[in-house]
């Protein structure tokens, strides 16, 4: 069945009793109990509940995993997910992510003895080179944020098979409609529920897919104990946006694609960073494996005065953090998503202060392009 329709019908298996084509919201703390040493299958919502299990059923299926599982937040899914390791273990990230992974990092569990090692995870040799007897996984973003590089999943997977490593996905930026990362070898995708999937700017949620069922069980252990599980409204809204992902996503590209165009053709547009363009390094590998190339764009401009310009004169594009949603947002990596990676580290990957990062939206394309029109002239 395509992944759009598996989409669509998230939560409608659920009520056979009335039909109903809406997976209720469980508000409810416990449950009560049919008898002494009997359940439900449900006991304590913080180990389970009925509408936050629709949302980890489904988005279980659309990855192709053994189970899913709904967390309070992104940061809170990556957070647990650090769990599985112990002191003195080593991981390798992805140089250029998100800089409150980053923080999650370096200023929170290194704190425990877990320590990190930053490369370019496209460059295969650089990252084989830097396992140690004590390296236990490979933590990738299949996009990255903010430069867009894409990750060869392949052979990433390859050199973990190889070593006994875990690994582990981030794919936020292309959701399971455009990659199923676990296809491709990996052992975890996680998500920040909040962009793509639940589409709307309106809930805070992580989710996490696991392939293997004896790995998946241990992540359900973790996240039964922490509790950083997501509540039922969130967990609702956030099917009701997954049913709408791959329509959403189609138009959302399709913009994207044209401003990507608009914007390199600009003169006082100085590097465009867009997979779907061309010239792009990492254009080839995309569309090899990928079923598109998303809906981010970075930009440069050629004066730093222009950046608070385009961030105080866009009319349309709000000048917002976060990304993902119907509306188009704008920001500076900067000083806002990426403030906690070392300046060094931000200077060396051109994260700069001629940086803007677009969140492209579902409005009418001309209309974005004559907003950045505007604010650019």
């Amino acid at each position: 069945m395509n992944i759009a329709t598996q989409a669509v019908q998230i939560g409608l298996e659920w009520d056979n009793r009335t039909g109903a084509v809406t997976v209720p919201i469980y508000q409810t703390a416990t449950f009560r109990h049919p008898g002494l040493g009997q359940s439900t299958g449900y006991d304590y919502s913080r180990s389970g509940n009925p509408t936050r299990q629709t949302l980890e059923d489904g988005i279980a299926r659309l990855d192709g995993a053994a189970r899913g599982f709904a967390y309070a937040s992104g940061m809170a899914a990556i957070a647990n997910l650090l769990l599985l390791f112990k002191s003195g273990d080593h991981l390798i990230v992805t140089e250029d992510l998100y800089g409150g992974t980053c923080r999650l990092f370096d200023k929170i569990f290194t704190q425990y003895g877990l320590s990190f090692s930053y490369l370019d995870t496209s460059n295969i040799a650089e990252v084989s080179a830097a396992i140690l007897p004590s390296t236990k996984a490979i933590f990738i973003e299949t996009l990255t944020n903010p430069l867009l590089k894409f990750a060869d999943l392949r052979a990433i997977s390859a050199l973990c098979k190889s070593n006994n490593l875990l690994l582990i996905a981030d794919n936020t930026f292309l959701t399971p409609y455009l990659l199923r990362p676990l296809d491709m070898g990996a052992d975890i995708a996680l998500y920040s529920a909040t962009k793509y999937l639940a589409g709307h700017n309106d809930t805070v949620a992580g989710l996490v897919t696991v392939k293997d069922p004896a790995l998946a069980e241990l992540v359900y252990f973790h996240q039964n104990s922490v509790g950083a599980v997501l509540g039922p409204q969130d967990s609702w809204l956030t099917i009701r946006g997954i049913k709408t992902l791959a329509i959403r996503m189609d138009r959302q590209q399709e913009n994207a694609g044209r401003i990507a165009e608009w914007l390199a053709g600009h003169p006082r547009i100085t590097k465009v960073y867009y997979p779907g363009l061309k010239n792009h390094t990492d254009h080839n590998l995309m569309a090899r494996d990928s079923r598109g190339f998303c809906a981010m764009i970075a930009f440069e401009v050629d004066r730093h005065e222009l950046v608070e310009q385009i961030l105080m004169k866009t009319k349309l594009i709000s000048f917002a953090e976060s990304l993902g949603g119907v509306e188009s947002l704008i920001t500076f990596p900067q000083v806002q998503t990426h403030a906690d990676i070392p300046p060094e580290l931000r200077a060396r990957l051109g994260i700069n202060n001629l940086l803007l990062r677009l969140s492209v939206g579902i409005e009418d394309c001309d209309d974005l392009i004559e907003d950045l029109h505007q604010a650019i002239d």
